[in-house]
């Protein structure tokens, strides 16, 4: 189950507390997770990535949060929830299991799943396993399972892009050496090097992101995502024939708003093209020059893309 990391007297950093939001937390099958929450009405639960926390979302659960209920998890491996050390324990069913079980305990009959990069990618899932759970689906930035293996094939620049998945899926601790290395170099460069320079982080970001990063377990979560994918094998090699088939042979019936950084340097557009064949009921919003870090960089657009599809 790992370690009580529940919020103490004095709010970390890290929680929800220390930014006017409430805190719970769900005992699940294999994890304890840590959520933060705001407001009241219909559910809106929203997946962050690699190697974010809850606090991605901020400004979405501070706007959507006055006529919705929004609930932010730290996703398992991250933050103040349980991070298991076993690669096995971040197989996709066992986060789909998160997701379930946490809508449970939340009460939730039916619900707006929204997703970013590894949370957009369990959305994906999420969405062909459990549609009668689902009002609505919003993916940002996080690759259609029934394109990344086509991307990967026919366009260099797309593999190119992700070359960065072959040192993270290294087993441990080459992994961790590489991205603790310079006091967290690369981790700094990939969650907010865009956003100091642009201006939408600031050195408080940063301060929290580290916060997040030194709890216990932390760092070899986050890259457990990318070994239990195998990620650095398709990177290399490509994905198998036979998965590229059994996820073209998947569908997604829950009506579904995709946004996408049109400048994203790692996750290309591309991944996007003919995506109705398998999401007949999509839209697709391309935001030119914008970053992989949707949700942060256009926050006032991205809220606005998602309160006027799902009211």
């Amino acid at each position: 189950m790992g370690p009580d990391r529940s919020a103490e007297a004095t709010p970390q950093p890290t929680s929800g507390a220390a930014a006017g939001f409430a805190d719970g937390w769900a005992d699940l099958d294999g994890a304890r997770i840590h959520y933060v929450e705001h407001g009241t009405g219909r559910l809106i639960l929203m997946l962050h990535g690699f190697p974010q926390f809850w606090w991605l979302w901020r400004a979405q659960i501070a706007d959507l949060g006055t006529d919705h209920r929004v609930v932010a998890p730290d996703m398992r491996g991250y933050n103040l929830s349980s991070a298991p050390q076993e690669v096995e324990a971040y197989r996709m069913r066992n986060l789909l299991g998160d997701v379930r079980g946490l809508i449970e305990q939340l009460g939730a009959e039916r619900l707006t799943l929204v997703g970013h990069d590894w949370g957009g990618i369990v959305s994906w899932a999420f969405a062909i396993k459990y549609p009668e759970l689902l009002e609505r689906l919003v993916i940002c930035d996080a690759p259609p399972p029934f394109t990344w293996g086509r991307e990967l094939e026919r366009t260099p620049r797309q593999r190119e892009a992700v070359r960065y998945m072959e040192d993270f899926a290294k087993p441990a601790p080459l992994g961790e050496e590489m991205v603790a290395a310079n006091d967290f170099a690369a981790m700094e460069a990939l969650a907010f090097g865009r956003g100091i320079e642009l201006g939408y982080l600031d050195e408080s970001d940063r301060e929290r992101y580290r916060a997040a990063w030194a709890q216990p377990g932390v760092i070899t979560g986050g890259l457990n995502y990318y070994r239990a994918a195998r990620m650095g094998e398709q990177v290399q090699f490509g994905q198998p024939a036979e998965a590229q088939e059994t996820m073209r042979s998947l569908h997604v019936e829950v009506p579904t708003l995709v946004i996408w950084g049109g400048a994203d340097k790692y996750l290309l557009p591309g991944l996007t093209d003919g995506i109705e064949e398998w999401v007949p009921d999509v839209r697709v919003e391309i935001l030119p020059g914008v970053g992989h870090w949707v949700p942060q960089e256009r926050a006032e657009e991205f809220n606005s893309l998602i309160r006027g599809f799902i009211d």
